[in-house]
C-alpha cells in the first residue's frame, strides 16, 4: 500500500521519523512511503538538520511555499498537495498535528476523497482565537482514521460526535487503542478512532541515548553539573505582541538572578526582540550573564537540553510534552494547553505571559519539585501500533 506523509513544520518532521522508522524496520515489504514537504519551515537549521540528524528518508516532493499570510500559505500548499496527489493515488494521506500544512492536506484529501489519517487527533485547547484549533479540528473531521495520544483527546473527539467502542481496549501502555465501533470498513462519514499513546514519546525513548553521544551541547555551553533553565519561545500570540513578549523577558531577567537561563531563538523570536522590546529591557537580556542566548538547536541538542535542565519554561506544544518526558516540572507560556494531562498531574502550571504567575510557578517547583510522572502518553510503539491498524483497514 501507498502512503503520501505531509510535513511542513519541525515537529511534524520529527514525528514522521518515529513512522518512517517503523516503515524501514518493520513494514518495507508492505508500506510504500512517499514524503511531500510543504517547505512552510525553510530555513535549514529549523528544516535540513532534522532529516539529517533524525535519518528521516528525503522528501520526493518539496513544495518550497515559504513564509506568508495564513491564507496565501494555505492555498498554494492545498494546490501543490492535490496535484501530488492525483499523481500518486495513495491509499491514505498521513497528517501530523495542526499546522497550516495539515490544514491544506485535510482539505486536498478530502475534496478529491483520499482517505485520510490524523496523527494527534482529538487534541483541544478551546480556543479559537489560536489558528492550530482550528486547523486541528477541520482535520479530524475530514479523518477516516484518528489516532488519538491521549484518554483527553479520545473524550473530546466523543463529545463531538465520533462513534467509541466503549468495550474496546484503551490503555495505550500496552499498544492498545480504543477505536470507532462496527466492523464495516472506515470512511470520512464512518471514521474509527484509536487511542493509541504518543508518537513523540516513541522518538524520545529511541533518541534519548543517542542524543548524549552524538551532541555536546552541556559541554559547549559549560553546564554539565550546573542547573539551569531551559526556555522556548515561538508562538505569534507571545512573539507579536509587546506586552506579553516583554512580561516574559522581564521575568526570565528576574530568574536569571537565581539560575542560568538557556534561550535557544527561534528566528520569529529573534527578528522580534529588536522591535516590540524597549531598548533597556534589550540591553538587560542580552548583556545579562546569566542568560545564554543561542540559534535554533537541533533535536538532538534540544533533548539533551530538556534531560538535563532544572524546569523548562515554553509556549511549545512538542517542548510541554517532552519535558514531561524527561521529568522536569514546565511552566507554560500560555492561558491553556491541549495538553491537559500534565497541568493535571501537577507536573506543569500555566502562567500565560504573566511575570508574578511566571515567578509564583517557579517559586512553586523550586520548593516543591514533582517526583512522580504517571505513565499517560503509552509505551513507545505508537508508530508500530498506528500502522498495524492503516493495514488492517485496507483490507478490510
Amino acid at each position: 500500500m501507498k502512503l503520501v506523509t505531509i510535513i511542513g513544520a519541525r515537529p511534524q518532521i520529527i514525528k514522521a521519523a518515529a513512522l518512517s522508522r517503523a516503515i524501514r524496520n518493520h513494514y518495507a515489504d508492505r508500506i510504500q512511503e512517499v514524503i511531500v514537504h510543504t517547505g512552510q519551515h525553510y530555513d535549514d537549521n529549523m528544516s535540513q538538520i532534522f532529516f539529517d540528524e533524525l535519518q528521516i528518508p528525503r522528501p520526493d516532493y518539496n513544495l518550497h511555499v515559504g513564509s506568508a499570510s495564513h491564507g496565501v500559505q494555505t492555498a498554494r500548499m492545498t494546490e501543490g498537495i492535490e496535484a501530488i496527489l492525483i499523481k500518486e493515488q495513495p491509499d491514505f494521506i498521513v497528517l501530523y498535528g495542526d499546522t497550516n500544512s495539515t490544514l491544506a492536506g485535510a482539505v486536498a484529501a478530502a475534496k478529491i476523497h483520499v482517505p485520510i489519517v490524523h496523527i494527534e487527533a482529538g487534541l483541544r485547547s478551546f480556543n479559537k482565537s489560536m489558528p492550530e484549533e482550528i486547523n486541528r479540528i477541520v482535520c479530524d473531521h475530514c479523518s477516516t482514521l484518528l489516532f488519538t495520544p491521549t484518554k483527553a483527546g479520545l473524550e473530546n473527539l466523543k463529545r463531538e460526535g465520533f462513534s467509541i467502542d466503549e468495550g474496546g481496549p484503551s490503555t495505550p501502555s500496552t499498544g492498545s487503542g480504543t477505536e470507532g465501533s462496527g466492523t464495516a470498513k472506515p470512511t470520512i462519514d464512518n471514521p474509527k478512532v484509536y487511542h493509541c499513546g504518543d508518537i513523540m514519546y516513541d522518538n524520545s525513548l529511541h533518541f534519548a541515548n543517542i542524543a548524549e553521544e552524538k551532541t555536546d551541547i552541556i559541554q559547549r555551553l559549560e553546564l554539565k553539573g550546573k542547573p539551569f533553565i531551559l526556555a522556548t519561545i515561538h508562538r505569534d500570540s507571545n512573539t507579536d505582541q509587546p506586552q506579553r513578549l516583554s512580561a516574559i523577558f522581564n521575568a526570565l531577567i528576574q530568574l536569571s538572578k537565581e539560575c542560568q537561563v538557556v534561550l535557544p531563538l527561534h528566528p520569529r523570536t529573534s527578528k522580534l526582540l529588536k522591535t516590540n522590546l524597549e531598548e533597556k529591557l534589550q540591553e538587560q537580556i542580552f548583556n545579562s550573564p546569566n542568560i545564554i542566548l543561542i540559534p535554533p538547536v537541533s533535536f538532538l541538542e534540544i533533548i539533551a537540553l530538556e534531560r538535563h535542565a532544572q524546569l523548562v519554561i515554553t509556549d511549545s506544544g512538542g517542548v510541554q510534552k517532552e519535558s514531561y518526558f524527561f521529568k522536569k516540572p514546565c511552566i507554560i507560556l500560555r492561558p491553556e494547553t491541549e495538553w491537559v494531562e500534565i497541568v493535571h498531574t501537577g507536573n506543569a502550571i500555566l502562567a500565560d505571559a504573566d511575570g508574578s504567575r511566571i515567578m509564583d510557578a517557579w517559586q512553586h517547583f523550586k520548593n516543591n519539585p514533582p517526583t512522580t510522572f504517571p505513565n499517560i502518553f503509552g509505551d513507545g510503539h505508537a508508530a508500530e501500533f498506528m500502522l498495524d491498524k492503516i493495514i488492517s483497514c485496507k483490507v478490510l
